[in-house]
C-alpha cells in the first residue's frame, strides 16, 4: 500500500446469548460469565498509512471526542508497544453500532484497528499478544481480536470458541444510552448468581441477563422496547443494554418483525456467524483491498 491509498476493515457488533455475574476479583473488577455471538453487521473502519508517524482521526463516533475513542487510543497503544519508527495513520469509522447499545462498537473498531495495524505495519504479533493489548482497552476487545463467537469468563477475557446452530436476530435500538459503569455500580446488581456451564447454555437452559431488570427499570425506552419486542417472542437484552434482541428462525421472519417496528425505535436484521467478518478478511483477502 502506498500512503495515499485507504484500505477498509469490517468492526462486527456483538450479542451476549446470556450474561452473569459470579463474583468479584480482589481489585473491584466483576467476574463473568457470557457467550458472545459475533454478527455479520457492523462499522466499517477504513484506514490510510501516513509517513508522519501521527495517527489522525478523520471521523469517528458523534459526541465522541478523538482523545476518547478508543480506535485512536488502539493505534496509539500499539504504536507505543511496537516501538521504532512506524508510519502513522489516518482512522475513519463508517458507524453503525449504536453508542452505548450493548453492542461493542468501540471495543470492535480498537480490535479492527489492533487486528488491521498489524499487517499494514508489517509487525508480525500474533493474536494473544495483540488481545492482550485490547484488555487494556476494555474487557470486550479480546473476543474481537480472536473474532469468533466464545464462552466468557473472568472478566470477559478468558475465551472459548462456540460452534453455535445458525440463527438470526432482530436488533432494535431503543435510541438511549445506557451507562455501563453506572450499572456495574448500581447497590442492587446481583453479584454471585451460581455459575452456568457450556452444556446447560447449550441445552437452552441458560437465556438470562443479570442486567435486565435494572435497565428496565432505570430505561424506560428500553422496557417499551422490549415489552414490544416480546410479542414476537422471549426478548432480551445484550450486555448492559440498551439493545434488546430476538433470535428468529429465519432471517424473512426476523425482517417482517423489524418492519412492523415502531417509529420511536430502530430496527434490523442480523446473523450470527462463528467467525466474523475481520477474521474472514485476515485469514482470506488482501490487505489492501
Amino acid at each position: 500500500m502506498s500512503p495515499e491509498e485507504w484500505s477498509s476493515w469490517p468492526a462486527p457488533a456483538k450479542l451476549n446469548l446470556f450474561l452473569r455475574i459470579t463474583g468479584r476479583r480482589a481489585d473491584g473488577y466483576h467476574l463473568l460469565q457470557t457467550v458472545f455471538r459475533l454478527l455479520d453487521w457492523g462499522d466499517q473502519v477504513r484506514l490510510r498509512l501516513r509517513t508522519d508517524g501521527r495517527i489522525v482521526r478523520e471521523a469517528g463516533a458523534q459526541g465522541v471526542s478523538a482523545e476518547e475513542d478508543l480506535a485512536v487510543r488502539a493505534a496509539q497503544l500499539l504504536q507505543r508497544e511496537a516501538g521504532g519508527n512506524l508510519p502513522g495513520v489516518d482512522i475513519l469509522i463508517d458507524k453503525r453500532i449504536p453508542i452505548g447499545g450493548g453492542l461493542g462498537g468501540g471495543s470492535s473498531d480498537a480490535a479492527t484497528v489492533l487486528v488491521a495495524l498489524d499487517r499494514l505495519w508489517k509487525l508480525g504479533m500474533a493474536p494473544d499478544r495483540l488481545a492482550e493489548i485490547g484488555l487494556g482497552l476494555g474487557a470486550d476487545v479480546p473476543v474481537f481480536v480472536h473474532g469468533r463467537s466464545a464462552w466468557a469468563t473472568g472478566v470477559g477475557e478468558r475465551l472459548e470458541p462456540l460452534c453455535l446452530p445458525p440463527a438470526s436476530y432482530v436488533i432494535v435500538d431503543p435510541g438511549v444510552h445506557v451507562s455501563t459503569q453506572a450499572l456495574f455500580q448500581a447497590p442492587e446488581l446481583t453479584r454471585h448468581a451460581a455459575p452456568a456451564t457450556i452444556s446447560g447454555f447449550m441445552d437452552g437452559g441458560v437465556k438470562d441477563n443479570v442486567f435486565a431488570p435494572l435497565v428496565r427499570a432505570r430505561h424506560a425506552r428500553v422496557a417499551a422496547a422490549m415489552d414490544w419486542l416480546q410479542q414476537f417472542g422471549p426478548a432480551r437484552l445484550t450486555g448492559t443494554g440498551a439493545c434488546v434482541f430476538l433470535e428468529v428462525a429465519t432471517r424473512a421472519d426476523g425482517e417482517a418483525i423489524a418492519a412492523r417496528c415502531p417509529k420511536q425505535f430502530k430496527a434490523f436484521v442480523a446473523d450470527g456467524v462463528d467467525a466474523s467478518p475481520l477474521l474472514a478478511k485476515v485469514e482470506g483477502s488482501d490487505v489492501g483491498a
